[in-house]
């Protein structure tokens, strides 16, 4: 088997660059730790080196870019390059981003140098300047080859011709294997041993006891005796569903009707793989442009009838993708829709999501109910309340529209400094009340910048009626918080939990401004 290694140098600063806007032509760097973990070409000509720290790379590159490590990044810019080649040649296996191996297609492009133009042509082609290509019998070679290649180029190494070309390569080849790579090839350096033929010349048991298991391994491979297998990635299947309209169609509710079969088979193509999906993207396309497109979140799992809702409220609503409904017609799109498209965006084991022994414990015809609802005043006019992080009752709740997901909340396991403990009240007041707090003086009690009480309450009344003058039986507090100090915020508040002489028990709020009622316990 004849293996075709594809190299794309410096990756990780290609991707970070990509996504900063950045111009692939500056001088960057990608740093984890302080330290520089790869940079690009223009940076190296400067004299900015991997392993360098922050401070010596700046000094020799002033204009040096830097940019965070970011794994995931890297993967999912790679990911088109993965695409492209799997198009040319199933069984592609991605080693780390940057580098992917494939079986050589030799036969179906006429010999390997066809092969390797083709694919470096196909890559080219989606962007992706800085390719190399190597084939040889096996993977080591193979990445060797490909990192000897120049750019949008290729070099094949003959059958059976692996050692030949691998002796003549420098030690310091090894180092891209890593730390434990860069500790051998300085021990070889010291023993004196410059390339990879001197490595190879070595007897198998001197190099086992001296190396270990490690250099015996990279002694094979210096040797074109590499017997190390990739396991190539199984194309992800294609879960879209779409369906085109001919002519297009004008009216939300033919729209509505029409995607019913259409999304039946999409949970069908889910449910066959065991799958099910929590988060959907539909797109709505006129004249060939997606005009309408939004990511529906689901507490469960979608369903069939979920998804036509979905299609019926995002074409319904006044403000989507460039406002598709007329305001004067409300069952008629501004724009002939062409077709509709499910992506899914979120899938989960349907293991996941299966009913309990004695069935499932959400009541469907609740949602249903509540789904009509939605229908008739708009989807984000029911909602539920959602629990988040945050230091006060009001902060920590948040309202997301029903039969969506919960998404960008607050987490809850953070400290949260001046938080007030549990129990949590039972009614927040949407807009605080006002409120007076009094000592044993007649003086308000206040809170210094020291989070120190003036003194201690007395009495209390809530503007309104709700809650006359009375004594207080027992408080509880403070509980300072000074958000927003940095930009000038509205300074050093303070919450107090006081119960009165009538047994009800209130949480209070001292800020700068005066006390206001926040919430009622129980």
């Amino acid at each position: 088997m004849r293996v075709m290694v594809v190299w794309c140098p410096d990756w990780s600063v290609v991707a970070a660059l990509e996504e900063a806007g950045a111009s692939v032509r500056s001088p960057a760097a990608v740093l984890h730790a302080n330290l520089v973990e790869v940079c690009n070409g223009p940076a190296r000509a400067e004299g900015v080196r991997r392993g360098q720290r922050r401070r010596d790379a700046q000094a020799r590159c002033p204009e040096l870019v830097l940019l965070p490590a970011n794994p995931d990044r890297d993967a999912r810019a790679f990911e088109p390059v993965l695409a492209t080649v799997e198009d040319l040649r199933p069984g592609v296996a991605a080693l780390r981003p940057g580098l992917l191996a494939v079986r050589a297609p030799d036969r179906w492009y006429g010999n390997e140098t066809y092969a390797g133009a083709t694919v470096a042509e196909a890559l080219v082609g989606i962007g992706v300047r800085d390719v190399r290509l190597g084939v040889a019998d096996d993977l080591f070679t193979a990445e060797q080859a490909a990192r000897s290649a120049d750019a949008q180029s290729w070099t094949v190494v003959p059958p059976g011709g692996s050692p030949a070309f691998l002796r003549g390569l420098p030690v310091a080849v090894l180092a891209d294997e890593g730390p434990q790579g860069r500790e051998l090839v300085s021990l070889l350096e010291r023993l004196g041993m410059r390339s990879l033929g001197d490595l190879a010349d070595l007897p198998a048991e001197a190099v086992g006891h001296r190396l270990g298991a490690y250099g015996a391994a990279v002694r094979r491979r210096a040797r074109g005796e590499d017997q190390t297998l990739f396991a190539a990635r199984q194309p992800p299947p294609e879960l879209d569903a779409e369906v085109p309209f001919e002519p297009p169609l004008e009216s939300v509710e033919a729209v509505t009707f029409s995607v019913r079969t259409t999304a039946e088979r999409f949970v069908d193509q889910l449910a066959r793989r065991q799958l099910v999906a929590t988060g959907v993207r539909v797109e709505a396309e006129s004249e060939g442009v997606v005009c309408s497109t939004r990511v529906w979140m689901h507490p469960r799992h979608f369903g069939a009838r979920d998804l036509v809702d979905r299609v019926h409220w995002q074409l319904q609503s006044a403000d989507v993708g460039g406002s598709l409904r007329s305001r004067k017609d409300v069952g008629t799109v501004r724009a002939p829709i062409e077709r509709i498209r499910f992506v899914p965006e979120v899938v989960e084991s349907a293991a996941a999501h299966g009913e309990a022994l004695w069935g499932s414990a959400s009541d469907d015809l609740v949602e249903r109910g509540v789904a009509r609802v939605q229908g008739m005043i708009g989807f984000d006019a029911v909602v539920r309340p959602v629990l988040q992080g945050g230091r006060s009752p009001a902060a920590r709740q948040a309202l997301v529209p029903w039969g969506e997901r919960a998404v960008d909340l607050r987490p809850l396991d953070r400290p949260w400094p001046g938080r007030v403990p549990g129990p949590a009240p039972v009614r927040v007041f949407a807009v605080p009340r006002d409120a007076e707090v009094l000592d044993d003086r007649d003086q308000d009690v206040r809170v210094t910048e020291r989070g120190v009480v003036t003194g201690e309450p007395a009495r209390f009344r809530v503007e309104g009626g709700e809650v006359p003058w009375q004594p207080v039986k027992a408080w509880a507090g403070p509980w300072p918080t000074d958000e927003g100090w940095w930009s000038g915020g509205a300074g050093l508040s303070a919450r107090f939990q006081v119960v009165g002489a009538d047994g009800r028990a209130w949480l209070l709020l001292r800020a700068p401004e005066g006390w206001s009622l926040e919430a009622a316990y129980d």
